[in-house]
C-alpha cells in the first residue's frame, strides 16, 4: 500500500526502521526475480537442448578438435583469453595438417579372388573396314572395365544317405541280426534341418545387420522355403546354449586383461520381472586388431544394480574405464572416468549459442587434450605416458583450476553449473589416464562396441523372455568379438557351431586369435 508523505512519522528512528524494512523487501524481490530469471534461462536451455537432440547434428566433434592450436579468443574476455593461450605456440609446430586431396574418394579395384565372366562387346563385321580407304581394320588393343553383378542367395538341400548293413547268414539261420550303419554327423541342433551355415546366416542377419526374424521369415518365403519365426527363435536359443562354453572362455581371457571398458544400455524384456532390463557390456583392446587381445562381451540382467558389475568382474582388480555411473564403484577395479562424457555436458551447456562463452574455454582445453591424443595415436604405452606427462598434464591442471575458479560463480542449476559440477566430481578418476599409457582418454571404446546393439534394438524393439535376452547377449558377444578381430563373422560363427557340436569341451581352437591358424 502506498504511504503518503504526511503519513510518515517524524521520529528518525522509525524512519530508519522503515527504510531498512524497505531495503530488505527490495532485496527479497531482487533475489526472487534473479531466481525466476535463472529458472527461465534454465528452461530455455533445456528447450534448446531438446531441439538440438532431436533435430540438430548429433556429432560431438568440435571444429578443430583434432588440432592442438585452434582458438576463438577474438570473442572472449581477458580472463578467458589468458586461460586459452597457454602453450599454443609450443603446440602449433606439432599440429597435424589436413591434406584435402586425401579426402577425395577413389574407386578401389575389385577383389582378384572373385569369379569373373568375360563379356566381349565388339563392333559389327561390316564396320571392320576403314571409312577412308575401305581397307580391313586390325585389332590394336582393347579397353577393359569391370562391374559387379549380384547373384541372389540360393539354398540347397543336403541329403545325407547312410547305407545299412546286415548279415545274410544270420538271417538264414534265424539268429537276431545286428544292423550296422554309420553314425549321423554331428550337427549344432540334432534332428533339425538347420546346418551351421543356415544358423550362422540367421544369427548374423539378426544380430549383425539388425534384421528381425519376422522379416527373415518373409525372405525365406520369397525363395520357396517355409521357416517359422518361432522355429528360428528356438534355434537362436539353442545355438546360444551351444556357444556358451566359448563365451565363458572369452570371459576368462577378458578378466585377465589389465584394462577393461564397461557400459550399459536399457533393454525391454516383456516376460521379465521388470519391463526395463539392462544389457551390460565389457570389452578390451582396440576397435581393430593390432596384436592386442580384442574381446567384446555382453551380459544381460533384469537390473541396473551395481551387483551386476560386481558379479561379472569378480576377481578383476585392474583399470576399469567407465562413465559417471556410480554402480561401478562397488567393484574392486580402479575406475578411470571418461573425458567424452565431461565434454558432452559442456556441449549441452553451450547449446546453439554461436558466440564464444565460458563453456568454450573448457571445450577448447578439452580439444587440446584430444589433439595430443591424435598425435600419439599408434605409439607405445611408454611413449604415450611420457608425452602425456610432458604436454597433457599441464592442460589437465589448467582445466581443473578453471573449474575450481568458476564453481561458485555459476549457479549449480544452470547447464554450465551442472557441467562444472559433473566435471569436478569425475576429475580425480579422469586424470588417472595420465598415469598409464595403456589407458585411453575416454570410454569411447565401450560406446562404439555397444552401438551395434543399440542400433539393432531399434529394429527388433524388445526381447520376449529373459532366456531370449541371455541368448542375445551371447550371440552379440561372439559377433562383435569376431568383428573386433577382423574375422568374417558368418564363417566364424559357422565354424564355432560345427566345432562345438563335434566336441563341446574343445574351445581353445575356436578363440578368435587361434581360429586364424586352423
Amino acid at each position: 500500500m502506498k504511504t503518503l508523505p504526511h503519513e510518515l512519522p517524524d521520529d528518525p528512528a522509525q524512519l530508519k526502521q522503515m527504510l531498512l524494512e524497505l531495503q530488505q523487501t527490495l532485496a527479497e524481490k531482487d533475489a526472487l526475480i534473479a531466481e525466476q530469471n535463472a529458472q527461465i534461462h534454465e528452461l530455455l536451455a533445456q528447450y534448446h537442448a531438446k531441439l538440438s537432440k532431436e533435430f540438430a547434428q548429433k556429432s560431438e566433434k568440435l571444429p578443430g578438435a583434432g588440432e592442438v592450436f585452434n582458438e576463438a579468443e577474438t570473442e572472449l574476455d581477458a580472463e578467458q583469453i589468458d586461460t586459452l593461450d597457454a602453450q599454443d605456440k609450443a603446440l602449433l609446430a606439432e599440429s597435424p595438417t589436413f591434406d584435402k586431396s586425401s579426402s577425395q574418394p577413389k574407386r578401389q579395384p575389385l577383389p582378384a579372388e572373385l569369379p569373373r565372366v568375360e563379356v566381349i562387346v565388339d563392333i559389327d563385321e561390316d564396320n571392320k573396314y576403314c571409312d577412308c580407304c575401305q581397307g580391313p581394320l586390325h585389332q590394336m588393343g582393347q579397353s577393359d572395365s569391370e562391374t559387379l553383378e549380384f547373384v541372389p542367395a540360393h539354398i540347397k538341400v543336403i541329403k545325407t544317405i547312410r547305407p545299412k548293413y546286415a548279415c545274410r547268414q544270420c538271417e538264414q539261420q534265424g539268429i537276431e541280426v545286428a544292423i550296422k550303419t554309420a553314425s549321423m554327423p554331428a550337427t549344432p541342433i540334432p534332428k533339425s534341418m538347420a546346418t551351421p551355415s543356415l544358423l550362422s546366416h540367421i544369427i548374423t542377419c539378426k544380430y549383425q545387420f539388425g534384421l528381425p526374424l519376422y522379416r527373415q521369415e518373409t525372405l525365406f518365403a520369397d525363395i520357396g522355403v517355409t521357416l517359422n519365426r518361432k522355429t528360428m527363435s528356438s534355434w537362436m536359443i539353442r545355438c546360444a546354449d551351444l556357444l556358451e562354453p566359448l563365451y565363458q572362455r572369452l570371459k576368462v581371457s577378458l578378466l585377465e586383461q589389465d584394462v577393461i571398458h564397461a557400459d550399459e544400455t536399457p533393454l525391454k524384456v516383456l516376460k521379465a520381472d521388470k519391463l526395463t532390463s539392462y544389457m551390460w557390456l565389457y570389452c578390451c583392446g582396440d576397435d581393430a586388431p593390432k596384436g592386442n587381445t580384442n574381446i567384446v562381451l555382453y551380459d544381460y540382467h533384469n537390473s541396473r544394480a551395481g551387483q551386476c558389475a560386481v558379479d561379472f568382474l569378480a576377481g578383476f582388480s585392474g583399470y576399469l574405464q567407465v562413465d559417471g555411473y556410480q554402480a561401478y564403484a562397488q567393484t574392486d577395479a580402479t575406475l578411470v572416468a571418461c573425458l567424452a562424457h565431461i565434454r558432452r555436458k559442456f556441449i549441452e551447456a553451450k547449446g546453439n549459442n554461436k558466440k564464444a562463452g565460458k563453456a568454450d574455454v573448457a571445450l577448447k582445453l578439452i580439444g587440446k587434450l584430444y589433439g595430443i591424443e591424435q598425435q600419439i595415436k599408434g605409439k607405445s604405452a611408454e611413449d604415450k605416458y611420457a608425452i602425456r606427462q610432458q604436454k597433457s598434464k599441464i592442460i589437465v591442471d589448467e582445466l581443473y583450476q578453471w573449474l575450481l575458479q568458476h564453481q561458485d560463480k555459476i549457479p549449480p542449476k544452470m547447464a554450465l553449473g551442472k557441467a562444472i559440477l559433473y566435471a569436478l566430481n569425475q576429475f580425480e578418476k579422469f586424470r588417472r589416464y595420465l598415469d598409464d599409457g595403456r589407458l585411453t582418454i575416454d570410454n569411447n571404446r565401450a560406446e562404439r562396441a555397444i552401438k551395434p546393439f543399440v542400433i539393432g534394438r531399434k529394429a527388433w524393439l524388445f526381447s520376449n523372455t529373459p532366456r531370449g535376452a541371455r541368448a542375445s547377449a551371447i550371440l552379440y558377444s561372439l559377433i562383435e568379438t569376431a568383428k573386433a578381430n577382423n574375422l568374417i563373422v558368418h564363417e566364424y560363427i559357422a565354424k564355432c557351431l560345427q566345432g562345438l557340436a563335434e566336441t563341446s569341451s574343445e574351445v581353445e581352437s575356436l578363440l578368435p586369435w587361434n581360429i586364424k591358424q586352423r
